[in-house]
């Protein structure tokens, strides 16, 4: 009865297993399948960990610049609404006097596809980074491509190993069943033997000959295959310790890239790199046909001019940036409106602090303290490993 059960269980874990496709958002710490007593696992494994915390520090840095630019572009528009009625009426005065004149020189702009007020400023403004960000995006956006490719590979990888190591499972756990098969078919044999020997006096010499040729041939060729199959399996775990680990690193690309685009998109206010490049390229026209003007803008000039030394005047910390926003000096909605651009882009790129922060750095380091707390014995060698690699890289 017990070897029915096993037959059937057998034939019930032959059933081929189902494997979720991974949320590349997530990254994973998982060692389960590490052996931490193993000293090259073990470094192997921190070192993992510490490689994550350097990635997101030298994110943050990079965010943390731009955080702070945003930054100063609130607090200038705090500094000007904080403005005394006196004062912010010359301003207000020097901007409708530069709205005036804009809208003067728009009889010149009069013609089929040409590019609006609003966005030309907007490329103004942005006319010193649109290059490199229009090179950050093309890049970015490639780049998500080649992670995304990187990500079903070693998604592919994965299960194809997960499936290999629920195979050899199944085959281990088989030989073990047969094993014990062929060791109750030689038991059986000898005691149908033994009674055919004293029974019924028959010459059985040649049987247990026999009987124990074909248990040893089959009992060495299932500890064979039961050998290779737990050899093969080390293997296995290994290699998918490997791609998990390979899996940490391109999702915390993926996850920081994705952030990246969606923040380039909000910035440039685009949905892809060739629509900042058609937007930059019709500014570019645009630039080169205004320039032509220029004489008649001498005045439009002036007004600037003065506008810039009111604004210098009350330490605005860049001036230059509100020679384009005058509708926002005019206009309450447009002034809150811009600043809730700023608070989004700002907000965008706390969110990616955080998470470079909070949730890689912060789990990549409690996943080392723990380990640490875990395993007291290896605590020494774990923070002698932690330490080497921040100064290899202080």
């Amino acid at each position: 009865m017990g070897l029915i059960k096993k037959i059937l269980q057998w034939k019930k874990n032959r059933e081929e297993p189902d494997f979720e496709v991974e949320d590349w958002n997530e990254v994973v710490y998982d060692r389960e399948d590490y052996q931490i007593n193993d000293k090259s696992q073990r470094e192997e494994y921190v070192k993992g960990c510490l490689e994550q915390i350097a990635e997101a520090s030298k994110e943050l840095e990079t965010l943390q610049f731009e955080y702070n630019m945003v930054t100063a572009y609130l607090k200038d528009m705090e500094e000007i609404e904080a403005l005394p009625e006196e004062e912010m009426a010359e301003l207000i005065e020097c901007a409708k006097k530069i709205d005036a004149l804009e809208q003067q020189q728009s009889g010149y702009k009069e013609r089929k596809n040409r590019m609006s007020e609003e966005m030309y400023h907007k490329m103004e403004r942005l006319e010193e980074e649109i290059q490199e960000g229009y090179e950050k995006l093309s890049q970015a956006e490639e780049y998500q491509d080649f992670i995304k490719r990187d990500l079903r590979k070693l998604d592919g990888e994965k299960h194809a190993y997960l499936f290999r190591r629920s195979e050899l499972r199944r085959i281990i756990a088989d030989t073990r069943s047969m094993a014990i098969v062929c060791t109750v078919a030689v038991i059986v044999g000898i005691l149908i033997l033994f009674i055919l020997q004293f029974g019924f006096r028959m010459n059985t010499k040649l049987g247990y000959l026999a009987v124990a040729m074909v248990g040893a041939i089959a009992i060495t060729a299932i500890f064979v295959k039961h050998n290779d199959s737990v050899k093969e399996l080390a293997r296995v775990e290994g290699g998918i310790n490997h791609i998990i680990r390979l899996q940490n690193t391109v999702k915390i690309r993926y996850v920081n890239n994705t952030h990246l685009l969606d923040y380039l998109y909000l910035k440039y206010n685009v949905s892809s790199a060739s629509e900042l490049g058609k937007s930059w390229q019709q500014y570019q026209e645009e630039k080169a046909e205004r320039h032509s003007y220029l004489q008649a803008e001498r005045e439009l000039d002036q007004c600037q001019k003065d506008l810039l030394h009111v604004l210098r005047r009350y330490q605005v910390k860049d001036p230059m940036i509100w020679l384009h926003q005058t509708a926002a000096l005019l206009d309450k909605k447009e002034m809150v409106e811009i600043r809730h651009n700023l608070i989004i882009r700002r907000q965008s790129l706390r969110r990616r602090m955080d998470y470079n922060k909070e949730v890689i750095a912060g789990k990549a380091q409690a996943e080392i303290k723990d380990l640490v707390e875990n395993y007291p014995k290896y605590a020494r060698e774990i923070l002698d490993i932690v330490g080497e690699y921040e100064k290899d890289f202080s």
